[in-house]
C-alpha cells in the first residue's frame, strides 16, 4: 500500500484508478500497485499545469494596454526580468529563447510553492520531477547549438587543437552530462530538505515558527526557479555563441 501525502491523489485513486492503469499503459508502463496508480508527484504536476492554463487562459481575457490588471503586471514583471536576464546571458539572440525560459520559471516556482498549501506537496522534491526539467534543458541547448552551428557545435568537442582532440572529447562529454545533474541535484536537494525542514519546525511549534519557515519556503522557491532558468540560460548562451 502506498503512503500518499495529498488529499488529491488518494480522490483520483479511488475514483479514476483505471484511467490511471490506462495512462500509464500507453506509456508501458505499470503502477506498482494497480489500485493506487496516481503518484503525488505526477498529480502535483498536473495541477500545476492546469493552474497555468487557468491562469494564462484569464490572463490573456484581461489584457488591456489602458487599463492593466494585478495579474497583467505580474506577469509582465515576470516577463521583464527573464528578458533582461536572458539579453545578459545570450544577447541579441535572447527573444528566439524566452518563452521556454519563462515557462521553466513559472512551472518551476508553481511546483515549489504548492508545497505550501495544506494538503498539497511540492512535486520539484521527487527527483524525477528536477530530473527531467534538467533531460529538456540538456536537450535543449545541444538542439540550438546543433541548429545554429551544425559543424562548430560539434568540432568545439574536439578542443582548438587537433592534437589535444582525444583528450579533450571525453572531457568535454563529461562536462555536458554533469550539466544535467548538476541542475537535478541542485533544484532536488534544495526543494528536499526544505520541505523536511518545514515539516520538522511546523510539528515544534504552531505560532511563531510556519510563518518564519513558510517565508523561507517562499525565498527558497524562487532563489531555486531563478538558478534553475539562469543556468539554463548560460548554457544556451554558450551553445549559440559565435566563437563557435
Amino acid at each position: 500500500m502506498i503512503t500518499h501525502e495529498t488529499w488529491l491523489a488518494q480522490f483520483l485513486n479511488a475514483h479514476l484508478a483505471g484511467l490511471g492503469n490506462s495512462l500509464l499503459a500507453l506509456l508501458h508502463r505499470t503502477a506498482a500497485d494497480p489500485k493506487e496508480p496516481w503518484a503525488d508527484y505526477i498529480v502535483m504536476q498536473i495541477l500545476v499545469a492546469f493552474i497555468m492554463v487557468t491562469l494564462f487562459a484569464l490572463l490573456r481575457s484581461s489584457l488591456s494596454v489602458d487599463k492593466p490588471g494585478t495579474l497583467q503586471h505580474l506577469f509582465e514583471m515576470i516577463h521583464e526580468f527573464i528578458k533582461g536576464q536572458g539579453d545578459d546571458q545570450m544577447g541579441h539572440d535572447a527573444h528566439h529563447h524566452i518563452f521556454i525560459f519563462e515557462t521553466f520559471f513559472i512551472f518551476i516556482l508553481f511546483s515549489n510553492l504548492i508545497g505550501i498549501i495544506p494538503g498539497f506537496m511540492s512535486p520539484t522534491q521527487v527527483v524525477y520531477v528536477p530530473a527531467g526539467l534538467a533531460l529538456l534543458s540538456f536537450a535543449y541547448y545541444n538542439f540550438q547549438g546543433l541548429k545554429k552551428h551544425p559543424i562548430q557545435y560539434g568540432k568545439h568537442f574536439l578542443g582548438p587543437i587537433p592534437a589535444m582532440a582525444p583528450l579533450m572529447l571525453p572531457i568535454e562529454i563529461i562536462s555536458h552530462l554533469a550539466r544535467p545533474l548538476s541542475l537535478t541535484i541542485r533544484l532536488f536537494a534544495n526543494m528536499y530538505a526544505g520541505e523536511q525542514l518545514t515539516i520538522v519546525f511546523l510539528s515544534l511549534t504552531y505560532l511563531v515558527g510556519p510563518v518564519v519557515f513558510m517565508g523561507l519556503h517562499v525565498f527558497v522557491s524562487l532563489l531555486q526557479s531563478y538558478i534553475f532558468v539562469l543556468l539554463s540560460m548560460i548554457y544556451v548562451g554558450g551553445a549559440i555563441a559565435e566563437e563557435h
